[in-house]
């Protein structure tokens, strides 16, 4: 049976569009002070969940939904289950959209909001191309189950949960990444060095913040300094604005009398890739580092100045390592807090993606080996080891297949830092929905997803799925 994926896809383009721009509406973010029994991580992640469950139920898939934290959409029979990944939770929306994040619009060819790419655009493509499958009552001989989570893009209790009531499938994918197939992902750890609260000197840190979440390249910073005197607030005002000329930073500062307030705004990008954004964190540290501050608050801006300013892969740490097949560490400084005289309020948070050759230990070690251990403590995060499929399994050679035949163009393997879903399974890996010519803007201001992206990749995806299953 010749199937015409292209024609099956476009004809229900306007449905697809309808369903993609409902979700996207829906503000997703995890938000812990609004957690409830029955919105675990908050409402906006619960009734995302809910609307893609309720698009199953109306086109008559068997749904299931465990505690509004994570559900799945089932279709087909068979002894062997094909798992497909997706979430609908999002990073927060940050400063410098264009547009309403939460208001879905079409703008020269590119759907324009929080969770386009990331991942209720790929999540609807690949929902739509198991849907079709459906519709054409084509023969499978697995069960397609397509579990999405609400949890994805902080500490996976989405799936710690769905796995404690159900059984994993025996292989799949997650459309949350990029084409031709990324099978090969970095380990992922999280470590917070925690600081005391005391200040001294001629210069007094009363509060510093900058970050939303550990995966995210921090955009903006501020700071409030308590200047020893009016002459030296002064002084420092003039030299942060010679700073915000030779910095590739913008920013302000604001001074009253002895008080300053200080703002720097970077440029936002997803922690697995730190070095394509602009931390707005580290540059207000390396500046503030440079005064007479002392004790806990001189050792927390020396800290960002001396080891982690300038620095995405953890040289300074001493923990930088390259793998032949999976690269280089990276370390992005996602979270910053300091507030004076406040305990356990103050730390920076390092999130590590390492390559095989690297273990959690290990990273531990060598930055108790450079740090004043005794001063600064460390807490160790959420830890995913490295995670690999080989290039010949037969889920890999199924889906280059698939995409070689839609696009004309070679696939490879490919290993990044991000983690996905994928991992969940040992034999599973990420496939889509970027494709080597799009533009990520993953965890960024403007999140965009290509509509001519969005359409291929539902062809992609509607014909791996049935080969896989079938």
């Amino acid at each position: 049976m010749t199937i015409d994926w292209n024609k099956e896809v476009t004809a229900r383009k306007e449905e697809l569009f309808s369903d993609l721009f409902a979700l996207l509406s829906i503000p997703s973010v995890r938000e812990d002070d609004l957690a409830t029994k029955e919105a675990p991580v908050g409402p906006g992640p619960k009734n995302a969940l809910k609307k893609f469950l309720e698009m199953g139920e109306r086109d008559g898939f068997i749904t299931k939904n465990i505690d509004n934290l994570a559900g799945h959409i089932e279709y087909g029979h068979g002894e062997e289950t094909l798992g497909i990944f997706g979430h609908v939770d999002v990073v927060p929306v940050g400063s410098g959209w264009e547009t309403d994040p939460f208001t879905p619009e079409i703008r020269d060819g590119k759907i324009y909001a929080r969770g386009s790419s990331d991942d209720k655009g790929p999540s609807v493509a690949c929902y739509y191309g198991m849907k079709i499958i459906k519709e054409l009552n084509l023969p499978v001989s697995k069960k397609i189950r397509f579990i999405i989570g609400t949890d994805e893009e902080s500490g996976w209790k989405c799936m710690d949960r769905y796995f404690q009531v159900e059984e994993k499938p025996d292989f799949g994918f997650s459309p949350d990444a990029e084409f031709p197939i990324i099978n090969g992902e970095k380990g992922n750890i999280t470590l917070r060095l925690q600081f005391g609260s005391d200040n001294g000197g001629d210069y007094s840190l009363k509060s510093f913040t900058s970050g939303l979440r550990e995966n995210m390249v921090p955009e903006s910073a501020s700071a409030v300094v308590i200047a020893a005197n009016e002459e030296a607030g002064g002084q420092m005002k003039k030299a942060f604005e010679q700073f915000l000329k030779e910095s590739p930073v913008s920013g302000s500062i604001k001074k009253s009398k002895n008080k300053l307030e200080i703002k720097v705004v970077g440029k936002s990008a997803h922690g697995a890739m730190p070095e394509s954004g602009i931390n707005a964190g580290t540059y207000l540290g390396d500046f503030l580092a440079k005064y007479d501050f002392s004790d806990d608050a001189e050792l927390f801006l020396k800290t960002i100045a001396q080891y982690i300013h300038l620095d995405t892969v953890g040289k300074h740490l001493g923990v930088n390592y390259v793998d032949e097949k999976m690269g280089a560490l990276s370390m992005n400084a996602g979270l910053f807090s300091f507030k004076a005289d406040v305990l356990k309020e103050n730390y920076i948070a390092l999130n590590f993606r390492f390559p095989k050759g690297v273990t959690p230990a290990g990273i531990e070690e060598g930055i108790k080996s450079r740090i004043d251990h005794e001063r600064i403590t460390l807490e160790v995060g959420r830890t995913q080891l490295p995670h690999y499929v080989p290039l010949n399994d037969p889920l890999v050679q199924t889906l280059l297949a698939v995409y070689e035949e839609h696009t004309g163009e070679k696939g490879a393997e490919k290993v990044i830092g991000g983690g996905t879903f994928g991992r969940l399974l040992e034999r599973g890996v990420a496939y889509g929905a970027m494709f080597p010519d799009s533009i990520d803007t993953m965890h960024q201001a403007n999140e965009f997803l290509a509509v001519k992206d969005l359409l291929r990749a539902a062809v992609i995806y509607a014909d791996a799925i049935y080969r896989l299953a079938k």
